[in-house]
């Protein structure tokens, strides 16, 4: 097994999906910022967007997304004609020539739509945003993905899905309210490959409450049984101070960090002998899958869908709390939906906050980047000395190597990854931010 050092994981760490984090926002940021942004893009650019759907038909109690209940057709309609607004005011913005190569659709859940009204806000994108040949990938919830979106998933030609599947212990859905027979998932599976999705994962994870190794060894088992191209394996982090539907779960019941930390390891140990490419220490894809294509080409990238193969620079998020990332600015939507609509419908932007990237935080961000996506990243001489200060404890034990300028994590280190990525963070003694723990 890794090395298990309580003492090095002690502290809460971002997960790095953009730097400067999410943290440091700040209401300094506004539609001025983001109108400039886009007016900067080079023409022939190729860019991605990413559509925020913030409901679900159902919300479980471990989730930390934006998101709300599905309950009302009128909700849904209503949010959906502020996007539709949204995207007209985007797209006039863009300059002549850019080309939209990728859009992904996260929420919540974007089958919490009909499929008619999914359909329709495709071709709102694809005609606005010059995506014709985009390739789309969605996040599912197997539990409201029915014939109908089946059919439309293949009919629009969804590329790349991910389902969440969390656990397959049926005592441990009713413990994070979240109940979803394996049948289900499996039929789900079928279903999707049927329709042409070509890359397919699976969302799972440890740390939940009354899980026990076996019942994480045997959905490993499940999840290995159906084969899908990616797995996505999230520790579940516990703060119902801060997400009150978490205060239905028991903390009590749930594991120690031993426990969490063996939980990890055997998700990393268990699909690696199936075949299956370590992608930094909690994503895994099969060697043909385009995330392992770009893992093994040391191209793999990292934004605010976590690991991805997407080069594009600029990330344009539309919908309530979207994140637009540009080389010199990260600009945040409003992400109250009801604010977000009377936002749009006056005829304005979306953006609420946000922070400019300055020189540095691009030379840190990129170490950072490299780090977590390769495991290794060659250093400025000014970064270097107070970052390996921070970093002597993990040198110490092996998780981290030094060459010179460059920072090597072996893979002894790769649960630490984050934690010691942070050592490069110059916000992370300013910021109160709250942070998950790296296992």
């Amino acid at each position: 097994m890794w090395p298990y050092r309580p003492d090095l994981l002690a502290r809460a760490v971002p997960r790095y999906t953009s730097y400067p984090t999410a943290a440091e926002f700040h209401g300094g940021i506004g539609e001025a910022d983001m109108r400039q942004a886009i007016a900067a893009i080079p023409a022939g650019e190729r860019v991605s967007l990413y559509v925020h759907i913030p409901y679900c038909r159902e919300i479980c109690w471990y989730c930390g997304c934006n998101t709300g209940a599905a309950n009302r057709s009128g909700r849904l309609a209503a949010y959906l004609d502020a996007l539709d607004r949204e995207i007209n005011l985007v797209g006039a913005l863009l300059p002549a020539g850019v080309e939209t190569v990728r859009i992904a659709f996260g929420g919540g859940s974007p089958n919490a739509l009909s499929p008619l009204q999914f359909a329709r806000l495709v071709d709102r994108l694809v005609t606005r945003f010059r995506a014709a040949g985009a390739t789309l990938s969605i996040e599912l919830d197997p539990r409201t993905l029915d014939a109908a979106w089946i059919d439309t998933i293949g009919a629009i030609g969804i590329a790349q899905a991910s389902l969440g599947v969390q656990s397959f212990a049926a005592h441990v859905q009713r413990a994070i309210g979240r109940v979803q027979p394996p049948e289900l998932i499996a039929h789900a599976t079928a279903a999707l490959r049927a329709a042409g999705v070509r890359s397919l994962n699976f969302d799972l994870m440890y740390g939940l409450p009354d899980q026990s190794a076996a019942d994480f060894d045997e959905t490993l088992e499940q999840a290995e049984a159906l084969a899908p191209d990616r797995l996505a394996i999230f520790g579940y982090a516990h703060l119902p101070a801060l997400l009150p539907r978490q205060r239905r779960i028991d903390g009590a019941a749930l594991p120690d960090g031993e426990a969490r930390f063996r939980q990890a390891w055997r998700a990393w140990d268990r699909l690696t002998a199936a075949g299956y490419r370590p992608i930094g220490f909690d994503h895994f894809a099969r060697p043909g899958d385009p995330l392992a294509i770009a893992a093994s080409a040391r191209q793999l990238r990292r934004n605010f869908q976590g690991f991805t193969e997407d080069q594009c620079e600029t990330v344009i998020g539309l919908g309530a709390s979207a994140i637009s990332r540009f080389p010199g600015l990260l600009a945040q939507n409003e992400k109250l939906a009801g604010r977000y609509r009377m936002r749009v419908s006056a005829g304005r932007l979306a953006t609420q906050r946000g922070t400019a990237r300055s020189a540095d935080d691009r030379r840190r961000g990129a170490a950072i980047e490299r780090l977590l996506c390769i495991g290794s990243a060659r250093i400025d001489d000014d970064l270097i000395e107070p970052a390996w200060a921070m970093l002597r404890p993990y040198a110490e034990a092996g998780l981290v190597l030094r060459e010179g300028n460059r920072l090597i994590v072996p893979q002894e280190g790769l649960p630490y990854a984050r934690s010691i990525a942070s050592g490069l963070d110059a916000y992370r003694n300013q910021s109160s931010g709250t942070f998950s723990r790296a296992v």
